[in-house]
């Protein structure tokens, strides 16, 4: 079986380690800065990192039109952690000028879990990459506000599975504001988590993604 060809954006965020991520699922993963490299690959990755210096770096680099249009021909994008704010359709507590794909119908609450200190760890069911629960690791991470009716939801952050790292303390009842909140999504040939699924060493939703590529492709 021939391997899927899938970029990883690489102009800021955590670049490597989703090209080894993606290669150990089986693509044939390479780093894309530029129209010509993206022109050569069946799918997209958007790392995590910082999602207004990305935004910047998009247009600096001459990358979002031609992102916007192989995302509206059908092309696979996955956006983990800031590749999900830069997949919203709408984004709260961003920066005026701020803008991303728009691929998602969803609002995405920036840094809703709290500042790099409040970086913390959970198991997370994940609708089709099977069991056990995920082990996700969230850095600054966002969450999910509000998805459309196109939109499926593939897994939450809840009161029952919440282990802290550093505290959230607002977690730690089944009532306080992040309890129960959205932290991965589809909509058709797009996939974002709030989430860093490369830096676990679990491949299961790299290998989710290659396989939405090559169903694409």
């Amino acid at each position: 079986m021939t391997a899927p060809v899938i970029g990883v954006l690489a102009l800021q965020g955590d670049v490597r380690e989703h090209l080894a991520a993606l290669a150990g699922a089986g693509a044939d993963a390479r780093p894309v800065r530029r129209p010509a490299e993206l022109d050569a690959v069946d799918g997209l990755v958007v790392p995590g990192g910082e999602s207004t210096t990305m935004s910047k770096l998009v247009d600096i680099f001459e990358m979002r039109e031609p992102i916007d249009k192989r995302i509206a021909g059908g092309m696979p994008v996955y956006g983990s952690c800031a590749g999900m704010i830069m997949l919203a359709a709408e984004v709260l507590d961003g920066r005026p000028d701020q803008r991303g794909f728009a691929g998602i119908d969803m609002t995405v609450r920036r840094n809703a879990f709290g500042r790099q200190v409040d970086s913390f760890e959970a198991p997370v069911e994940i609708t089709g990459v099977g069991d056990p629960p995920f082990h996700a690791v969230f850095i600054r991470a966002p969450w999910v506000e509000r998805v459309g009716a196109g939109v499926e939801v593939l897994g939450r952050v809840t009161d029952d599975d919440f282990r802290s790292r550093r505290g959230v303390p607002e977690l730690e009842s089944s009532s306080g504001p992040a309890a129960d909140r959205i932290v991965a999504v589809r909509q058709g040939h797009l996939l974002a988590t709030s989430f860093h699924p490369e830096l676990t060493g679990d491949l299961r939703l790299h290998r989710y993604f290659v396989d939405l590529v090559r169903a694409a492709a």
